[in-house]
């Protein structure tokens, strides 16, 4: 075979090896390529799996809602009253009968010792002039005993007679007198018993209630029975107001109170402290105290129902400083009363507080500032130092 030869057989064997060094890097490419596809999806994985477990820590985190405490505690107290007459007396009968007649009628205004009604009785006047007539007996007998007992006096002064029998006539004539002031004291009772059948008013004022009528029988009355006539003064009223204990200290005579009734609702009027109880009742720990308010403009009725707004200027001398809370964040566990704060580093704080007066919705404690944040309606399980995620909800009052 000749050079020509050779070479075209070199040439047809070197050709094939041609695409080995290709290969040797495309290899290494493609596993690094998949190495990178790889540890991707692992980091991506991993921080899939740290997502979705931070994701349900912060769900187990609950959510509250924080109020700041409304500084000190509300500076008017409102309380119901009712409205009552300076004096108010029922009139009763005192004699039996039947109504002749009435003269005054309720809202009707009278003055002390006018003539209200009149009531006839027959039994009362029969008795009365039977007494009479015995207490007549009794002075006649009275006097013959007297005139005998002067007679025995001469004779037993002469020796006629003996001093037994004149000792005898003296009793007889005390004996007569007694009779006779038995038989007085009779009359003198029917009569009084008689004058009531006329009803007279006990004092100025008005007449809030008539039950009675012409013709009714007249039963003397008792307590427990209903009176005939009702007899107000209402030129001043009175106002009986209980006052919780953590305001009794306040309550000095001379006070000035507002209130307000449903029939003037526009319209504010001025009550002045007259005196209190001066005592707490145990089962409700309210003290009683008495207003009185002057109706010369004869504006309110007695029985009226009445706000009364007792306004107090600053917190009481050396008194513990207090706050308005909502009722709804009071925990009660067995420690006592308590309610949840939120930290710093929002998380759950259990103070203890003590309640002074309950206003339904909102409470006034001890126990707190105004820089707290107080969770409202906070879960029932929560925990001193359990993470919260607090959510402002405003300030209390």
């Amino acid at each position: 075979m000749g050079p020509t030869g050779r070479m075209l057989m070199a040439e047809t064997h070197v050709t094939p090896s041609g695409p080995k060094p290709r290969l040797r890097w495309i290899i290494p490419v493609a596993a690094c390529v998949f190495g990178i596809i790889l540890a991707v999806g692992t980091i991506v994985h991993i921080h899939d799996r740290h997502q979705l477990h931070a994701i349900n820590v912060a769900a187990l985190v609950p959510s509250v809602t924080v109020v700041h405490p409304g500084g000190h505690a509300v500076d008017t107290l409102v309380l119901p009253g009712i409205l009552q007459a300076w004096y108010s007396a029922p009139v009763y009968a005192r004699t039996n009968g039947y109504l002749r007649k009435w003269y005054v009628d309720i809202g009707q205004k009278v003055e002390s010792g006018q003539l209200l009604a009149e009531i006839d009785t027959p039994d009362v006047d029969l008795q009365l002039a039977g007494a009479r007539a015995a207490l007549g007996t009794r002075t006649a007998q009275r006097d013959l005993a007297r005139i005998t007992s002067r007679r025995w006096d001469r004779l037993n002064a002469e020796n006629a007679v003996s001093q037994q029998e004149t000792d005898e006539r003296r009793g007889n004539l005390a004996a007569s007198e007694a009779t006779r002031h038995e038989a007085a004291a009779e009359v003198e009772r029917l009569e009084t018993l008689s004058a009531f059948k006329r009803i007279i008013a006990p004092f100025t004022g008005v007449v809030t209630s008539r039950a009675t009528d012409i013709g009714a029988l007249i039963v003397a009355g008792t307590a427990a029975s209903q009176p005939l006539f009702t007899v107000s003064d209402v030129t001043r009223l009175r106002l009986y107001v209980r006052v919780p204990q953590a305001y009794a200290a306040r309550m000095q005579e001379g006070f000035v109170a507002h209130f307000t009734v449903p029939d003037y609702r526009n319209r504010q009027f001025d009550a002045h402290l007259l005196r209190s109880a001066d005592a707490v009742d145990s089962q409700s720990g309210t003290m009683l105290v008495q207003l009185v308010y002057d109706n010369g403009e004869n504006l309110l009725k007695p029985g009226a129902y009445a706000q009364i707004a007792f306004t107090f200027h600053g917190p009481e001398p050396q008194a513990p400083p207090t706050v308005r809370i909502p009722a709804s964040s009071l925990l009660f566990r067995k420690d006592g009363t308590t309610v949840a704060l939120v930290d710093g580093h929002d998380h759950a704080k259990i103070q203890p507080v003590s309640i002074l007066i309950d206003f339904g919705t909102e409470l006034e404690v001890t126990g707190l500032t105004p820089q707290d944040r107080i969770i409202t309606n906070p879960p029932d399980d929560i925990g001193d130092g359990d993470p919260v995620k607090p959510r402002e909800g405003g300030h209390n009052g």
